[in-house]
């Protein structure tokens, strides 16, 4: 009896050594890097049959075991993860109940078009296609923003994602944050702001967004256009011209381009454009809501990136002999 209980002994620690050894010992993998997609409500039978599927090479009998027996299988969180070469049994447990997904980024620029911003996404390798053929109207309905114009509507900013996530759901994200700053800005702006929805506010910081050379003359930027707003004068800014032109801008502004009316040309038309013409960042939207406290109804590039701002048009046309034409 005593031989017998011995060796049962010696067989339990042979198999707990064996056990100790299978859970921290590196699974063999087909690829350095492997991809695994866990739907939500994957039982955990299933999500060790998909990482077996996945390249790793193991017996998914054996997973299953270890997830039922480890007490946290139902822990196990829907997610893209990353499995890397040195992956465990127990190193995979933890990702999968921590719900470690690989994560990647896309930033979303300050001064882009919406053009541009479905350009970038459908770069990103890493992002699954949902926008892709859908033209911008069909994109805003999915949002849940049927009738909006697209253009501004999400904030400039650096975005983590999931592998394999929706383009349309990082665009999602991106509205909820421009429509926190933008709120945000609204509730600062001036007594005096010659602005009077939100709307407005978006579609002036899009225009300094898109004037502004060097980030510290935003506020008299946005000080111009208000003031221009205000006394009823055309804002004449080529940005809004170019926009109007889309596909037809070569990247040269001709005086017949001015002189050519499109709901965006305010050269052609008074007050804002009926829509922004880019996105703003938080910068531009805070100097719209707030712009410098001044007179000024011009301002002219000084060739260093800055601008030279004047209040009479006596001056300004000084100020383009002076840096414009050199005289």
């Amino acid at each position: 009896m005593r031989l017998i209980i011995q060796f049962l002994l010696v067989l339990a620690l042979a198999l707990g050594s064996a056990v100790f050894w299978w859970l921290n010992h590196a699974l063999p993998l087909t690829a350095p890097t492997l991809d695994l997609s866990v739907e939500p409500g994957t039982t955990p039978r299933s999500v060790a049959q998909a990482t077996v599927d996945s390249g790793v090479q193991t017996s998914p009998e054996l997973l299953y075991w270890w997830f039922r027996l480890s007490g946290q299988a139902r822990q196990i969180k829907a997610g893209s993860y990353e499995l890397e070469t040195g992956l465990t049994p127990y190193s995979l447990l933890s990702k999968l109940t921590r719900g470690e997904e690989a994560l990647r980024s896309v930033t979303l620029v300050e001064g882009w078009t919406f053009k541009q911003v479905r350009a970038a996404l459908l770069k990103e390798e890493h992002l699954k296609p949902d926008s892709k053929g859908l033209d911008d109207a069909v994109i805003m309905e999915k949002l849940g923003l049927a009738g909006r114009h697209p253009e501004g509507r999400f904030y400039p900013d650096t975005y983590t994602f999931a592998k394999g996530s929706s383009d349309l759901k990082l665009l999602l994200r991106a509205t909820h944050a421009m429509d926190k700053q933008l709120l945000q800005a609204w509730q600062v702006r001036a007594a005096d702001s010659p602005l009077k929805t939100r709307e407005e506010l978006l579609t002036l910081a899009s225009i300094v967004e898109k004037e502004t050379g060097q980030a510290s003359d935003r506020p008299m930027v946005a000080s111009v256009f208000s003031n221009r707003l205000r006394i009823g004068m055309m804002l004449q800014t080529d940005p809004t011209v170019i926009y109007g032109m889309g596909e037809r801008f070569d990247g040269n502004l001709r005086r017949r381009d001015l002189l050519t009316d499109t709901p965006w040309n305010t050269y052609t038309r008074g007050g804002l454009p009926p829509t922004p013409i880019a996105m703003p960042g938080k910068a531009s939207l805070l100097a719209a809501a707030q712009p410098a406290s001044s007179r000024a109804l011009y301002f002219v590039a000084r060739g260093d990136g800055s601008s030279q701002f004047s209040d009479s048009l006596d001056a300004h046309n000084a100020a383009v002999n002076k840096f414009q034409r050199g005289q």
